[in-house]
Formats: C-alpha cells, sequence, structure tokens
C-alpha cells in the first residue's frame, strides 16, 4: 500500500494577509506553515521533505508541489501508484458549524462577530474544505484523487501518529501541544496497537492556547511568533522567573480535571489582545536584555507548570507508562526534562518531527494503520524508530557540477573517507568554522548532523564567532553540543534519560566540564543535546571520536547550516552558496574539503 501525506495550501497566505494582517512580523500567523510531503510504501517511509528546502521560502506555508515531486520520484511511482493521499487537516462541515458557533457565542461586538463569521466561512469555502483542498490539489499537480483514496486526518490525531510512528509505534500515552488545531490546541489520549484514543473532556480550545500565548509574547518582546519562540527559551536562561510571577499566579488557571485557562482568554482575530496586560504585569515595554529575560522567564515557567498540570492527570488516566509530547509546544526543550522527570513515565519521547513539519508523516502513517488492508503483521514488520534522515541526497557526480559553477571562487580537495574524517578532526582542533554537508536532508526544525555547522565548543569566544560572524543573530543565542551517547551521562546531568538524540531535551552540564566546553554551554549551565551513535551517524560519530582523541574535548558544537531567515540549507548548490556568504572558513561537501580562494 502506497500513502502519500501533503501540509500545504496555494492561497492561504494571501489569505491571511488580506483578512487578518497576517503579514510583516506576524506573516507566520496561518495554516499550513511548514509545508511537507511524505510517502509509506507498505507502512515503511521511504520519503519526506518540506518544501522549504526546496522553494527555499522559510517556513513555507505554499502547496508543496516541489516536494510532492520529488517524493514520487524518489520511489519510483506515479500518482497512479498512490492508493491513499492523506492530508492532516479536517475541516468538516460539523467543525464549521461548531467555529461559527463559538464566534456567536463570544462577547465580541456584533460587527466584529458577522466579520469573523464571514472570514471563517470565506476561508473555509476558498482554502480549507475538503472540496477546496482537492480543487487545489489538481490545480497544481494536474491529478484529481479518487475520493475514495482520500483520508482528512484531524491535525491533532496526525501529530499524535507522527510520535507514535517515529518512535516504533509502541503503546503510549500523549500529549499534544500546539497554537491551534482545526478547533482546539491541546488534547491527550492512548495510542494502542495504532488506534487512538482521545480524552474527550481534556481538549482544550484555541482561546486557551499556550502554543499562541508565548506566540504573543515572542511577538511582544520584538519577535517574530510561530519562529522565533526559541529566542524566548534563549532568554529565559538568563535570570530566574519573577516571584510572584503574574503568568502563573494571575493569568494561568488550572481546573481539576486537567485542563487550564487563562484569565483572559486569547483573541483570534486580535494577536495583540494581550499586550496591554502583559505591559501592566512587567511595566511599559523596554528593549533590554534584563526586561525581556525577565518576561521570558515567566513564561518559561507558566509553560512548564500547566504541562506538568496536564501530564499529573494523564498519570491517572492511563496504565501506560511511555509518553509521546508532540506539537510545536514540544519543541520547547526546556520544559521536556522537568516535565519528564516529574513524571512516574518510564520514557518520554518527542520527535523530530514534533511540529508541523512532521504531520505529513503522521497523516500517512494514521491513513495506512486505520484502512483495513492493513495487516497486524505489516505493523509489527515497520515497528522499528525511523531514521530523520529522509530528504534528498546527492551523489558525487551532483557536488562536481555544482563546484564546476564555482570553479575560480574555491579550492577543492578529493579525500579518501577515513581522510575526511582525519583532517576535519585537525582543522576542529583550530578555531575555525566548517560546513559539513552528508547524506540525506534531515526532516525537522534542527539541524541533525547531515547539514550542519561545526566547531569546537573549547573556546571561549567561538559563540560570538558563529553567532556574528556565520549566522548573524544574536548573540544570546546558544549553542547544541554533540556528545557520544555512551559519554553523555559523565558530561550531563541526564537524570532518567539516557539518550537525546533530536536535541528535544535540555540537561545541566556537570560543574568538571563546563570549562572545557564554554562554547557549548548556556549562561544558566546548560545545553540543548543530541547524542550520536555509530548506527544512526556513522561517520559524523567517527569524526567526534577523532577530535576527541586529539583535543581530550567530548563535544562539538552544531548548529544548522544556514544563517538567519532562510531555511536549511538542501543541495551543494546552496551550501557553496552559504559558504562563500557567510565567515565559514571550510565545507565538506561529501568527500571534498573546500575552501575559499581569498
Amino acid at each position: 500500500m502506497i500513502v502519500l501525506g501533503s501540509n500545504g495550501f496555494s492561497r492561504v497566505s494571501e489569505f491571511f494577509s488580506e483578512r487578518l494582517g497576517a503579514t510583516g512580523v506576524n506573516k507566520h500567523y496561518l495554516l499550513g506553515h511548514d509545508a511537507a510531503a511524505a510517502l509509506l510504501v507498505d507502512g515503511r517511509l521511504v520519503a519526506a521533505v518540506e518544501e522549504e528546502r526546496l522553494n527555499r521560502e522559510k517556513k513555507t506555508t505554499d502547496f508543496p508541489t516541489n516536494a510532492i515531486d520529488w517524493c514520487l520520484r524518489e520511489a519510483g511511482i506515479t500518482f497512479e501508484d498512490v492508493d491513499l493521499f492523506a492530508f492532516p487537516w479536517n475541516w468538516s462541515a460539523q467543525v464549521r458549524g461548531e467555529i461559527v458557533d463559538g464566534i456567536r457565542a463570544s462577547p465580541l461586538p456584533e460587527a466584529a462577530k458577522d466579520r469573523l463569521v464571514d472570514t471563517m466561512a470565506d476561508l473555509f469555502d476558498q482554502i480549507v474544505s475538503p472540496e477546496a483542498m482537492l480543487a487545489d490539489f489538481e490545480a497544481r499537480t494536474g491529478h484529481r484523487p479518487d475520493p475514495a483514496k482520500v483520508r482528512f486526518v484531524p491535525h491533532h490525531l496526525a501529530h499524535a501518529t507522527t510520535g507514535y510512528y517515529l518512535a516504533g509505534m509502541k503503546d503510549a500515552a500523549f500529549l499534544v501541544s500546539d497554537g491551534r488545531a482545526e478547533r482546539f490546541s491541546t488534547l491527550t489520549g492512548e495510542i494502542r496497537d495504532g488506534r487512538i484514543t482521545v480524552f474527550e473532556d481534556t481538549v482544550t480550545g484555541s482561546e486557551y492556547s499556550m502554543g499562541t500565548l508565548f506566540s504573543a509574547i515572542t511577538r511582544f518582546l520584538g519577535f517574530v511568533p510561530n519562529n522565533d519562540e526559541y529566542k524566548v527559551m534563549g532568554l529565559a536562561g538568563y535570570t530566574a522567573p519573577p516571584t510572584p510571577n503574574p503568568f502563573v499566579d494571575r493569568l494561568l488557571r488550572l481546573h481539576d480535571d486537567g485542563r487550564y485557562s487563562f484569565a483572559k482568554p486569547l483573541q483570534t482575530d486580535n494577536v495583540r489582545s494581550h499586550d496591554d496586560l502583559f505591559e501592566e504585569y512587567f511595566g511599559p515595554f523596554e528593549d533590554t536584555l534584563a526586561y525581556k529575560a525577565r518576561v521570558a522567564a515567566a513564561a518559561q515557567q507558566m509553560l512548564n507548570v500547566a504541562t506538568a498540570h496536564q501530564v499529573r492527570h494523564l498519570e491517572r488516566r492511563t496504565d501506560l507508562d511511555r509518553l509521546l509530547f508532540e506539537g510545536g509546544v514540544a519543541l520547547n526543550c526546556l520544559n521536556n526534562t522537568p516535565m519528564f522527570e516529574g513524571s512516574r513515565f518510564e520514557d518520554m519521547q518527542v520527535s523530530f518531527g514534533a511540529s508541523d513539519t512532521g504531520i505529513t508523516i503522521g497523516a500517512a502513517a494514521h491513513a495506512w494503520l486505520n484502512h483495513p488492508d492493513t495487516d497486524p503483521a505489516d505493523i509489527h514488520a515497520a515497528s522499528a524508530p525511523v531514521s530523520p534522515y529522509l530528504g534528498p541526497s546527492y551523489d558525487e557526480a551532483a557536488i562536481e557540477a555544482a563546484l564546476r559553477g564555482f570553479a575560480g571562487r574555491v579550492v577543492v580537495s578529493r579525500l579518501a573517507d577515513d581522510e575526511v574524517v582525519e583532517q576535519v578532526a585537525q582543522l576542529l582542533t583550530q578555531k575555525v568554522v566548517i560546513g559539513w554537508f552528508e547524506g540525506r536532508v534531515e526532516h525537522g526544525p534542527r539541524a541533525l548532523g547531515h547539514r550542519s555547522i561545526l566547531a569546537n565548543p573549547g573556546f571561549d569566544d567561538i559563540k560570538d564567532i558563529i553567532n556574528t560572524r556565520v549566522k548573524h543573530r544574536e548573540p544570546f543565542r546558544p549553542f547544541a553540543p554533540l556528545v557520544l551517547e555512551e559519554q553523555a551521562p559523565k558530561i550531563f546531568e541526564m537524570g532518567r534519560k539516557t539518550s537525546s538524540p533530536y536535541m528535544t531535551f535540555v540537561f545541566p552540564v556537570r560543574e568538571e566540564y563546563r570549562d572545557r566546553i564554554p562554547g557549548a554551554v548556556h549562561v544558566d549551565g546548560t545545553s540543548r543535546i543530541q547524542t550520536l551513535t555509530d548506527e544512526g551517524t556513522p561517520r559524523l560519530t567517527a569524526l567526534l571520536r577523532r577530535f576527541t582523541d586529539l583535543t581530550d574535548t567530548p563535544c562539538l558544537i552544531n548548529t544548522s547550516f544556514n544563517v538567519a531567515g532562510e531555511p536549511i540549507v538542501c543541495t551543494p548548490t546552496d551550501a557553496l552558496n552559504c559558504f562563500l556568504g557567510t565567515e565559514i572558513d571550510y565545507l565538506v561537501l561529501g568527500n571534498h574539503l573546500i575552501a575559499k580562494t581569498d
């Protein structure tokens, strides 16, 4: 059985711009962001890529024409071979009616209600209804899927299935939390044998969305919402949350059934509905590190308290010992470690596709798991954790063709496999920055060693060098260390976790190692780590082993191979352009070591 998952809309950006002012700093206040495609063949994920990697528009909402084309080519098939088409949204007539009823029951003025109802009706008719989505698919691909082959998967169920599938399809409880799905912002439940049970009484409406509130705080602090929340996480490490914390003591309300709400609900049509409240709590906005850090630390504590409350209730509802946390809020790795450590769950997984980057995988897996022709034996055969390296790769011929386009601007050395590891390890003993490009593009928002920038964390000023000369971003931003999985507990206080392969958990650095890897330690003494194994990333792991032998430094800095505002590089040409446009010292393209002519 072949299943194609797809997320993205041709006109949604234009629609939200015209109707809801989603321009400028609010440009990601949209549906369909992180557009992507994924392809399952007999339960095995053979291809998945985000559209942004191919069209070079970060967090694009556009219909994923390029991603779909690449997935089909990678598998050697056409649309006629696809058995199911899966979309991670289910904007049914019932959902439309419930949304309209909610608007009518809101305290908005009547004129505002009428405008919002008209906007939602047009959004349904033109963009997100099943008919509109299929028409969009046909217009962009030339293929009209047979309605009998189409599955519209509710957004949050796609999220939950993403975590379940990528973690190896073991029974688990789940928590999903993001900005909003069709109507809701968070829910909990269980997945047993591929079947989802939602604990309906824990569903939280979008007016109490922790993801949207955190985005509102991101906007208030001068950053881009639904994009720069990681900057708020970085700032939170610069100070302790205030006592008392107005976000926790005055805004957040915890309920006995495991839900939470806000003293002042969010307004979907007013992205700045809480700015006055933020200034009431913290004083007039100041464009200073101290002010922003105080707000960020308060917001981080609020998020921690809210999700811990949900998990405590979930513990009482399920006898399962594994927890999956998915949705955009799950990318808040500062929250994930204390959330797991404070729970009774024996394991907690946050996938590399936890945000909307992964929902095409989840939608395709959900369609496959729930198809009557899917045999339990097929599910068992496919039940293994999935590698994140799912996108395009480029062979030596493609790399050499790209290099010819940069003749005269670069100096190229062709190396043997063992020479790549040895020479790059030797270079990294110095204060240099190296672009690292190998194999298939990783999936998700974080570079996981196939499109990465590497550096030696033993230098005190290496973080400033990368932030200012390479990434062109704020100096307060921390960097993540690569560490061998077997060595990680010796260097970091990992508690009950034994691995963190996707940079989804943060751990304190043990005191005796902080001076040895200063470039990878945040101001609060923590690091968001990526653990490596020989099976998962053999060449990168070999590089780290050799580097450690040479320097006695047990980590390497790993940050995404891009500059601020651009997607992670995908092709050799992307990598060369980024290399030449920044102060990266060397570039590794497969077995080619590249320097600049000057």
